[in-house]
């Protein structure tokens, strides 16, 4: 078993989960690590085992995981999975939970059997169920929560103004007082919209979501005497980015420490190598707040489920 740790990486098999492990399996100090390779059909991951297949250097453990983030039991299942392996010393803790997993939708829309739109519960929903889950398998002196984030989020970032996403006024406010127009997809639906601008806002508000929950999940570890010196923040993928330097940036994020991260980075969000600041609707603590309670009851989340003592 390795002693290092583990790496956690969801979207596993896409073009910059694909970047990001081959930089884990081709630099030895990385390699070290256990890797936790997620992907949708661990049958359909052909671009992630070529990658490991290529870029290895030597020794790397690592598992291909299948996980279908759309499927709430199915995410329940793989974390049930996850904490017994780590407790049983089967695998190390959690070193680094990387959440690079997204769906995009244009023309089209779909929903999930429960209900909820595909992008919502892709992007966010499932994501903030593994998290809140894999929260006791985490390492408690290192362990790092990194969001890859997008400026879809953000309705005032200039770099959404080629398409005209959110050119029209009643478009430029996603969150209002409940989740339940994002969750299940009325908010920009094709009905509304059939454009390709209305599946990149539905985009665009799921990640939103998932910026919301990291400095929301930050204030309930930082209060927690178990979890505190867990550490959360973002790191939005831009598109003029290469997946080269990106993936050089996210793992940079998750376990180098320079002038601009500091020793301790805990809810940052980044721009590549820079600081930055995110939308204004997800510094908002009130929507914060409902985002959360809401996402309790849609993933019937339970004191059993987390070890996080402010879960609720």
């Amino acid at each position: 078993m390795s002693t290092k740790g583990t790496i956690l990486l969801t979207g596993a098999n896409g073009g910059l989960g694909v970047a990001v492990v081959r930089k884990i399996a081709s630099r030895p100090e990385l390699a070290a690590y256990h890797g936790l390779y997620a992907v949708r059909e661990s049958s359909s991951s052909q671009r992630l085992r070529s990658a490991l297949r290529d870029a290895t250097v030597g020794p790397h453990p690592y598992d291909i995981v299948s996980l279908d983030l759309t499927r709430l039991d199915a995410v329940r299942d793989v974390a049930t999975t996850i904490n017994a392996r780590v407790a049983a010393g089967e695998i190390p803790p959690i070193r680094a939970l990387i959440l690079n997993a997204a769906y995009l939708e244009f023309e089209e829309q779909t929903w999930t059997a429960e209900g909820f739109d595909t992008s919502f519960a892709a992007t966010y929903l499932g994501h903030w169920l593994l998290t809140l889950m894999l929260l006791q398998s985490m390492d408690r002196n290192y362990g790092q929560i990194l969001v890859i984030g997008s400026s879809a989020h953000d309705t005032q970032d200039t770099r959404n103004n080629a398409g005209a996403q959110y050119a029209e006024e009643k478009w430029q406010t996603i969150f209002h007082d409940s989740t339940e127009p994002i969750a299940k997809g009325t908010w920009s639906s094709t009905k509304e919209d059939p454009s390709f601008r209305g599946g990149y806002r539905r985009y665009g508000a799921a990640k939103l979501c998932q910026v919301m929950m990291i400095p929301e999940l930050q204030r309930r570890i930082d209060s927690d005497p178990i979890l505190k010196v867990i550490l959360t923040w973002l790191w939005p993928n831009g598109t003029n980015r290469t997946v080269t330097k990106s993936s050089a940036d996210i793992l940079t994020a998750a376990f180098d420490s320079n002038p601009t991260l500091g020793e301790q980075p805990k809810g940052l969000y980044l721009n590549g190598e820079e600081r930055r600041e995110m939308a204004a609707e997800a510094r908002d603590p009130r929507k914060r707040d409902i985002l959360w309670k809401d996402t309790v009851k849609y993933t019937r989340l339970r004191e059993k489920d987390t070890i996080l003592t402010n879960w609720a």
